[in-house]
């Protein structure tokens, strides 16, 4: 069933309520801080906000005291986009200032459509950029490009706290050379890539096996749900009208548009609440709810996750198995249950600021902590260090998740299933559950032939 598009992206577009709180002097817990009364001529409403003077002149002072000593000119521009990226330095790594330029990448990445090498990246300490995924096909995926690799630098030049993926973003044509270290290798290599028009075609469809289909999704973006549609449609004609089952594979899928997880997991479900999230802001807290129409019939689904699954993508992942529609199989998700809100600012920059966090249908947070899969399936060869090196608990400062420990464990917690083949795995499991997997094979005991003792001699009675 189609829901309405919803103007969400996992930085969901709320309207931040125009006041700041109010912080009391700890050193003295019954005075009252010096503040000033200002009105916000912006707000939709007229708004009273506090703001503490005595942080405001220190500011003030540090900002005169570079403008007038420090050893080469700043300007002014530079020093205040300095310190509002300073506000949001220390809260979470997905809270964020975009200047103009990553503004627009920002908002052109929903679209599914920009210019570049194709990278979904990570800003972390060092500072070095963290390649959350490559995107199929892109130039980056093309030269070999890994989730986990690190850039240290582009063009020669070490990558600083407030590049993101700007300076990877260009004409296209345009050649980049970016330093990667990579987990395992003793030195760092370098990487050649030509920009170029990067259009993600989010949903791919094809049939493994008659009557079976798979799905990839390799993000979340505006037109995810109605590929998502037309993929399974495609499937159920070339499966003769109806699919016995589908596998969904959510692997390196780093998120997206909220409303692409919600609708695609509304139309598998015919009723239960998708998500919901909880926050500080007033009328913040929301919940989506499914709408009788399965696409599928019933049919059964696997989903397949790894650790570059994220935020709307553990939306999907975790409504499916809450509301016991789908199996999941792979390894723990990343972690990210915490929504953002994009606030545009008047001169075309902008702030995401993490509002609120998100909640599976059992009422849930995986902040922190992932989704354990029913079934855990890793590569060969994986150790727990290449299983645990990419998740939001390793990011520095991530938001503290309301569960503390150990993830929710799967089934066969402990056992690692081998092989290189996790679609096969997924099909296998499918069909076990379609009831279309061939029966065990019987075990007959073997025969056993127990040794015959030779015949005694009989001793004549005594006399």
């Amino acid at each position: 069933m189609r829901l309405r598009p919803l103007p969400l992206v996992l930085a969901l577009m709320l309207a931040l309520p125009a006041h700041a709180q109010q912080q009391p002097d700890p050193e003295d817990k019954g005075a009252k801080p010096d503040v000033a009364a200002v009105d916000d001529p912006d707000g939709v409403e007229s708004v009273t906000r506090q703001v503490p003077l005595a942080e405001i002149r220190r500011f003030v002072s540090v900002y005169n005291a570079i403008r007038e000593a420090y050893v080469e000119p700043v300007p002014d521009e530079k020093l205040m986009h300095s310190a509002l990226r300073g506000l949001l330095l220390d809260l979470d790594p997905h809270s964020v200032y975009f200047d103009r330029e990553a503004a627009r990448d920002f908002n052109q990445d929903a679209t599914g459509a920009y210019d570049g090498v194709g990278l979904e990246l990570q800003q972390q300490p060092g500072p070095v950029l963290k390649i959350i995924s490559p995107i199929e096909g892109g130039p980056g995926d093309r030269a070999g490009l890994k989730s986990g690799d690190v850039i240290t630098h582009i063009d020669g030049k070490p990558v600083s706290d407030a590049d993101g993926s700007t300076p990877l973003r260009g004409t296209a044509g345009s050649p980049v050379k970016i330093t990667v270290q990579r987990e395992g290798k003793e030195k760092p290599f370098d990487v050649t890539l030509v920009r170029e028009r990067i259009r993600m075609q989010s949903v791919r469809q094809r049939v493994l096996a008659p009557g079976y289909g798979y799905v990839r999704v390799a993000s979340f973006q505006s037109s995810t749900a109605d590929e998502f549609s037309k993929g399974i449609t495609a499937l159920n004609t070339q499966s003769g009208g109806k699919l016995k089952g589908l596998v969904i594979d959510l692997r390196s899928n780093p998120g997206g548009l909220l409303s692409g997880a919600v609708q695609m997991a509304d139309d598998l479900l015919d009723a239960g609440t998708i998500v919901s999230t909880r926050g500080r802001l007033k009328g913040g807290d929301t919940s989506f709810s499914a709408t009788k129409g399965d696409l599928l019939s019933g049919a059964p689904v696997v989903v397949l996750v790894d650790a570059g699954s994220a935020s709307a993508s553990e939306v999907l992942a975790g409504a499916l198995r809450d509301l016991k529609r789908a199996r999941i199989i792979g390894s723990r998700t990343f972690g990210k249950g915490s929504v953002q809100t994009l606030l545009p600012l008047d001169n075309g920059d902008a702030v995401k600021l993490t509002t609120a966090r998100y909640y599976t249908p059992s009422g849930r947070s995986i902040q922190g902590v992932g989704i354990a899969p029913d079934v855990v399936l890793h590569g060969e060869g994986a150790t727990a260090a290449d299983i645990a090196r990419m998740n939001e608990a390793s990011l520095r400062g991530h938001l503290r998740g309301e569960e503390e420990g150990e993830p929710m464990a799967g089934e066969n917690a402990g056992e690692v299933l081998p092989g290189d083949k996790p679609i096969e795995a997924a099909l296998a499991e499918l069909k076990r559950m379609a009831g279309d997997a061939p029966p065990p094979a019987v075990k007959v005991p073997p025969v056993v032939t127990l040794p015959v003792a030779p015949p005694q001699p009989v001793k004549p009675p005594e006399k």
